[in-house]
């Protein structure tokens, strides 16, 4: 790519920032749909990661982009209301593997549903093939913060 033009920096700036605000409006949606249905925005997040597969408590911090200390309290106010339970692993049982319950299962798939409205009322007036194309330049944003990791300051 030659040199950016102020054109272009002005497009990216647009870009960034409306992707900012739009992730933002997003997360207030769903958050207020999961709220309303008796759940907080990190538990939802969690049981969504969950009902994909099982895993490690260190997995499931990974996963949600959040500290240890913080996913070992938001697992111990799920493990209090009956969505889930953690085992220790086999050959190190300082290592916890979190499962869900059959309640937790539930709450996953009122989740799963809250995801599906949201998804369908926001991209209902978007054509596939423009939803392909913000997909591929998402995963390319996505992959340069990946590739950025580590380098704040």
């Amino acid at each position: 790519m030659g040199a950016m033009t102020d054109a272009d920096r002005l497009l990216h700036a647009r870009f960034a920032e409306t992707l900012i605000k739009t992730a933002r409006k997003l997360r207030t949606r769903f958050d207020a749909r999961v709220v309303a249905r008796g759940l907080t925005y990190p538990r939802a997040r969690a049981l969504a990661a969950l009902s994909r597969q099982a895993m490690t408590q260190r997995e499931l911090a990974d996963d949600l982009e959040l500290e240890g200390p913080t996913v070992v309290r938001l697992l111990d106010g799920m493990e209090a209301l009956g969505l889930l339970r953690r085992t220790a692993v086999e050959g190190d049982r300082r290592v916890k593997r979190i499962e869900l319950t059959a309640k937790g299962r539930e709450a996953a798939e009122i989740v799963a549903g809250v995801s599906r409205e949201l998804r369908d009322l926001v991209l209902r007036d978007v054509p596939a093939a423009d939803v392909e194309v913000a997909l591929g330049v998402l995963l390319r944003v996505s992959e340069a913060l990946e590739r950025d990791r580590g380098h704040a300051g």
